[in-house]
């Protein structure tokens, strides 16, 4: 009966305005109650992270850097892992996260989208510590994907940005599983906005959430899934290596011009305060989730949005790279 009900296109169309108009209808109460969660969650009492223990990946620069400084700050026992180039500078992020706090550092060289390194640098983690309390999945690359190159090009996106989260987590569960621990997913607003020629790394971070949000369901309350969907930060993730057209732009050379960022610092000191206060969904800037909500009620006006402004910051990041 309901299947015939809903093959019938005016009635589908009518039951989903329907529903829409409610929505919108209670949207203020809905706002409300968002706003109460918000402001209580600033009043939540902090997890004291003095001696406990904390596994980064992609810590050798950028947000993962900066995420092993915060949590150094919170006399964190550190383990921290990137893949051996020679312009790493992780054993210098090791010695810093110690200068602020941080009372021993583990630094380990892996490759995250290989399985095996995987579960060599987690077992190593708990074997030197003797514990892991929080698992921070970063590492991960950003390029600008055109459709008319080799796509095969593109394998080691989602090798790095899904995979090497994935494996590090399976490996690391039973762990966090004996501690209450904490999974901290650095995702991105592109895998639920999906802009234009970020074709492959949008779906590698769509992904990612879609993993983590199904893997709550099978290991919450025991550890907490905290998933970060950030805008443009002012970082250099944009990866020559993989990337087409705009190859190598720096964010930073962009972000006066082109969109509204937030600085890497801000950002960080977020991440870490709301997953100490127990937050499961974080979002930076703030902003961002406002163009969630209209990519999930209003795909239409979205894609609108996304074909005028997106191109228009796309033609922009050409011109500054050129």
């Amino acid at each position: 009966m309901y299947e015939a009900c809903f093959n019938n296109n005016f009635t589908n169309a009518l039951v989903y305005y329907i529903f829409l108009s409610f929505l919108l209808l209670i949207s203020p109460l809905l706002f409300v109650l968002e706003l109460v969660i918000t402001v209580s969650s600033s009043f939540r009492r902090n997890e004291n992270m003095s001696g406990k223990v904390v596994l980064i990946t992609g810590a050798s620069s950028g947000l993962g850097e900066l995420m092993a400084y915060e949590y150094a700050k919170r006399g964190t026992l550190l383990a921290i892992t990137a893949i051996e180039e020679p312009e790493s500078r992780l054993e210098q992020v090791a010695s810093t996260a110690r200068e602020l706090g941080s009372p021993d550092v583990l630094y380990l060289f892996a490759d995250v989208s290989k399985v095996d390194e995987c579960r060599m640098f987690v077992e190593d983690s708990v074997k030197h510590f003797g514990q892991l309390d929080h698992l921070v999945c970063n590492a991960g690359i950003g390029p600008i994907y055109s459709i008319d190159i080799d796509v095969s090009k593109f394998v080691p996106v989602m090798d790095i940005n899904f995979w090497g989260s994935v494996y590090p987590t399976h490996f690391a569960i039973p762990h966090l599983m004996k501690t209450n621990g904490t999974i901290v997913v650095n995702a991105s607003g592109s895998g639920v906005l999906n802009i234009p020629k970020g074709g492959v790394y949008n779906a590698s971070k769509a992904a990612l959430i879609s993993f983590y949000e199904s893997l709550r369901h099978e290991v919450s309350p025991v550890v907490k899934i905290a998933i970060v969907t950030l805008g443009f930060i002012k970082t250099n993730i944009i990866t020559a290596k993989y990337s087409t057209n705009t190859a190598g732009v720096s964010l930073k050379r962009v972000s006066r011009d082109v969109y509204p960022t937030m600085s890497p610092d801000a950002c960080v000191k977020a991440i870490v305060s709301g997953v100490c206060k127990g937050e499961t969904s974080i979002t930076q800037p703030r902003f961002v989730k406002a163009l969630f909500l209209i990519k999930c009620l209003f795909p239409g006006v979205h894609r609108i949005y996304a074909n005028i402004y997106f191109s228009s910051m796309f033609n922009k990041l050409q011109k500054v790279g050129s």
